[in-house]
């Protein structure tokens, strides 16, 4: 067993992936489907319940070179406000003075330029990725909704122009220092236009079950295949919910009928997370949920608060004895209402079931559209160096990676298809046993300076700064 094990990675490390392809089944007749096959860079249609390697039993470790799967998800930032100005990847565009060309309009015709944030400190629920303010956002693909949208069907409150707001290095040197360093996505988009919740799901089972917003998430019905903690539990693959605020904010319970009893058993609070991480106890997949009040990022945050978490998560595993097998997944669950300036594109439909809209609300394309990008990036040993991966993601990338690392089945349509990855990891490296990184590089510190936390108190500033708007 162990050498065709060996085999599957040295294939993959020869760049073949044939044997690993799964079943397939062409519905050429469907437009959308083949739109989003070509969009995932794939030409077949995968079934949910397949394995990814037709070779090996179900629960066969096809990695074994890492042992432990870390995942951190913060909140509520595009690619563009947080990385835009990287100088990495797929970032803004810029003017000859070094200032991004991205704008936005307003209703009256006014032009709201992209900014820089006065303050580290956001806004209260401005701006909004909620179901009619993202496809407003959206507007076809037009992306020039952003600022005039509508918050929700309910409210006359816009998003306005906080939306155009960016950080750079200077706020978060953490954060730069880590994309400049490992690998990140500029394709990583959020898996529907809507709000944490429903991305949430998408990341746990790969469907919302219909769900947009973040509204009656506990009423969704349970995904049929369940969720990925209960396929670990049925493989045997040990995981622990590292959360800080139990149960309110443990992601797996988002899908509680389904994932009640095995997450009472493997939640642990988030402190204990560095306890395991410096012991080198950490399960074979550790998820962890920050405190969503004060360290997830989401508006009226101050963010360096969560980068300073983030920071100790990375640092917690650099210095763990488990560091040489170890990857941390690194993501945000969605855009949080900042501009992005690349369209989300199709995507496959996990299910048949509908989207649940509030009254007056469209369906629009359904879950048939990604939602817009959201930072990413992989910390591990046997990441690349100097990468940028434009492969397109999604969040139920996540759940195709386990898959693959495990061989466990696709539960729906999205992660049976979803692009697993690998292409962030050297895997001839891998194979070797020869790491990328040996050891944790130094990163800068977050920004969580005296200064920098002074706003939390004194407020964000004026946003949109002066200046920034014209004509109109």
């Amino acid at each position: 067993m162990y050498k065709h094990i060996i085999s599957a990675v040295a294939l993959l490390c020869a760049g073949w992936n044939k044997v690993l392809a799964g079943p397939l089944n062409i519905r050429e007749s469907d437009s959308s489907v083949e739109a989003a096959l070509l969009a995932l860079g794939r030409h077949q249609l995968r079934q949910p319940g397949s394995l990814p390697n037709l070779e090996l039993p179900a629960g066969t470790d096809t990695l074994p070179g890492i042992e432990h799967i870390v995942l951190l998800m913060m909140e509520n930032h595009s690619f563009d406000n947080i990385w835009g100005m990287l100088g990495r990847g797929d970032g803004y565009k810029l003017n000859s003075s070094g200032d991004p060309i991205a704008t936005n309009p307003y209703g009256n015709g006014s032009i709201q330029h992209a900014f820089h944030m006065p303050t580290t400190c956001q806004l209260q629920s401005q701006p909004s990725q909620e179901w009619l303010a993202a496809h407003n956002s959206y507007d076809n693909g037009t992306l020039d909704g952003f600022v005039s949208t509508p918050i929700s069907s309910t409210s006359s409150l816009r998003s306005g122009g906080v939306a155009m707001g960016y950080w750079t290095g200077d706020d978060l040197p953490f954060m730069y220092d880590l994309g400049k360093t490992f690998p990140i996505a500029d394709r990583w988009f959020a898996s529907l236009l809507g709000q944490t919740y429903p991305n949430r799901q998408y990341l746990i089972a790969a469907t919302s079950r219909g769900l947009t917003d973040d509204t009656e998430a506990f009423l969704t019905s349970v995904p049929p295949d369940g969720t990925i903690f209960n396929m670990l539990d049925k493989y045997g693959i040990s995981w622990r919910n590292y959360v800080a605020v139990y149960p309110t904010g443990a992601t797996p319970e988002l899908y509680p009928i389904s994932d009640n009893a095995t997450e009472t058993i493997n939640h642990a609070a988030v402190d204990q997370f560095f306890t395991d991480a410096a012991a080198g106890t950490l399960p074979q997949f550790s998820f962890i949920d920050p405190n969503y009040d004060t360290t997830s990022e989401e508006n009226p945050q101050n963010i360096v608060v969560g980068e300073a978490f983030t920071s100790d998560v990375v640092q917690a595993l650099g210095a763990s004895p488990l560091w040489n097998k170890t990857l941390l997944i690194l993501n945000y669950d969605e855009w949080g209402g900042y501009y992005d300036h690349v369209p989300p594109p199709p995507a496959l439909a996990p299910d048949d079931v509908p989207p649940m809209v509030a009254p007056g609300e469209y369906v629009y394309e359904g879950f048939a559209r990604y939602g817009f990008r959201v930072p990413a990036v992989v910390v591990s040993p046997y990441a690349k160096r100097d990468h940028v991966s434009h492969v397109v993601y999604d969040h139920t990338s996540v759940l195709a990676f386990l898959e693959r690392k495990w061989n466990l089945p696709a539960l729906t349509l999205r992660d049976a298809n979803a692009n697993d990855m690998l292409d962030f990891l050297d895997l001839c490296a891998l194979q070797r046993g020869e790491p990328t990184f040996p050891f944790l590089p130094k990163l800068k510190a977050p920004g969580n300076t005296t200064e920098a936390l002074a706003c939390s108190t004194t407020g964000p500033g004026v946003i949109p700064p002066p200046g920034s708007v014209t004509g109109g």
